[in-house]
C-alpha cells in the first residue's frame, strides 16, 4: 500500500516481531540500552575533555570513537522508541534515506577511526622518537576530519542516487532504513547503484582493515625484540583497540551477511543481526576503555570519589 501526505511518500517498517504483544517490553529494554549507551560513552568522553592531562592524540581518538557511537545510536534509537508506541510504523522516504546515510556513515567512520588509532599506536611503539613530529595535534585534527568527511562523501553519493529512485513497493521488512533495503523497493534497474554500494563497502572496509593488520604485525615484531616490560606496556595500550576492532569486524560482518541473505534466514534472527552493531560496540567500547586504560579509569574513580564526598557533606 502506498501512502502520500502533502506529496510526501511514506514507507512502512514491517520488520517488528509481535509488536502488539510486546511493545512495552521492547520500549523499556530499548530505552534502558539507549540510556546506558549515552551514560557510559558520555562519562568517558567528559573525563577525557575535562582533564588536560588526557588531551593527547590517543585519548582524543578514543573520544572521537565514542562520539561516533553516539552519532550512530541517535540515528536509530529515538525513531525505534517512537515506533514501539505508535500503531503504524511509518517513515517518509526522505527521512528514510537520511537515516540510512547517518547509519552507513557511522559504520564507515568506525573503520577509519580505528585505522587512525592504529596509526597512533604504530608510531608510538615502532617509532617513538618521531612520535611528537608525526602525531601532532594538527595531524590529529586532519585525521579526524578525513575519518568523518570521506565516509560522508562516499555514503552521501550513494544515498543521493537512491533518493532519485522511483519506488513501486512501500514495505520495508526491517525496523530501520538502509540503502540495500531501499534499492529493493524500486521498479527501476538498480545494478549501477548496487555496484556503487559494493564499491563503497570495499573501499570503506578493506583499506582500513589491511592497514590495521599491517600496523599490528609491525607492533608485534617490535615487541618480540624488546623486554617483557615493554611488551606489557604495549599490550596495555593496544589490547582495548584490538578488542574493539575485532568486535566491529564481527558485528559488521553480521550486518553485511544479513543484508545479502535477507529473506533466506528466520526473521527474528535477521532483526537481531541487523541491530547488534548498534548495541554491542557502543556498550562495550566505553567499558573496555574505562577499565583497560589506566589513566581514564583512575580519572573516573576520582570523579566518583569526589561526588561521594560531596554527597556526604
Amino acid at each position: 500500500m502506498m501512502h502520500y501526505s502533502n506529496n510526501v511518500t511514506y514507507l512502512y517498517l514491517e520488520g517488528h516481531v509481535e509488536l502488539e504483544k510486546y511493545r512495552y517490553v521492547y520500549f523499556a529494554v530499548t530505552l534502558l540500552v539507549y540510556l546506558l549507551i549515552i551514560c557510559c560513552n558520555a562519562v568517558v568522553i567528559s573525563v577525557i575533555f575535562a582533564n588536560k592531562q588526557l588531551h593527547e592524540p590517543m585519548y582524543i581518538f578514543i573520544a572521537a570513537l565514542l562520539c561516533n557511537a553516539l552519532w550512530g545510536t541517535t540515528a536509530l534509537y529515538p525513531k525505534l522508541l517512537i515506533d514501539f508506541l505508535t500503531e503504524t510504523q511509518m517513515i517518509s522516504f526522505g527521512a528514510c534515506v537520511f537515516q540510512s546515510f547517518l547509519l552507513y556513515t557511522h559504520g564507515a567512520s568506525e573503520f577509519t577511526l580505528l585505522s587512525a588509532m592504529a596509526y597512533d599506536r604504530y608510531v608510538s611503539i615502532c617509532r617513538p622518537l618521531q612520535y611528537a613530529t608525526l602525531v601532532k595535534m594538527s595531524t590529529v585534527r586532519k585525521l579526524l576530519f578525513i575519518c568523518w568527511f570521506l565516509p560522508s562523501c562516499e555514503v552521501g553519493i550513494g544515498d543521493i542516487l537512491t533518493y532519485q529512485l522511483k519506488l513501486c513497493k512501500f514495505q520495508l521488512h526491517r525496523i530501520y532504513c538502509n540503502n540495500s533495503a531501499l534499492l529493493k523497493l524500486s521498479c527501476e534497474d538498480t545494478s549501477v547503484r548496487n555496484s556503487y554500494g559494493l564499491f563503497v563497502l570495499v573501499i570503506a572496509v578493506f583499506p582500513p582493515v589491511i592497514f590495521i593488520i599491517f600496523s599490528y604485525v609491525r607492533i608485534l615484531t617490535v615487541c618480540l625484540k624488546n623486554s617483557k616490560d615493554f611488551r606489557r606496556k604495549a599490550l596495555q595500550t593496544c589490547s582495548p583497540h584490538l578488542i574493539i576492532f575485532t568486535s566491529v569486524c564481527v558485528t559488521s560482518c553480521f550486518e553485511v551477511i544479513n543484508s545479502r541473505l535477507e529473506g533466506n534466514v528466520p526473521h527474528l534472527f535477521a532483526m537481531i543481526m541487523s541491530v547488534e552493531n548498534l548495541v554491542i560496540p557502543p556498550l562495550i567500547n566505553p567499558v573496555i576503555y574505562g577499565l583497560k586504560m589506566q589513566e581514564i579509569f583512575n580519572r573516573i574513580k576520582r570523579m566518583i570519589w569526589k561526588k561521594r564526598i560531596h554527597m556526604t557533606f
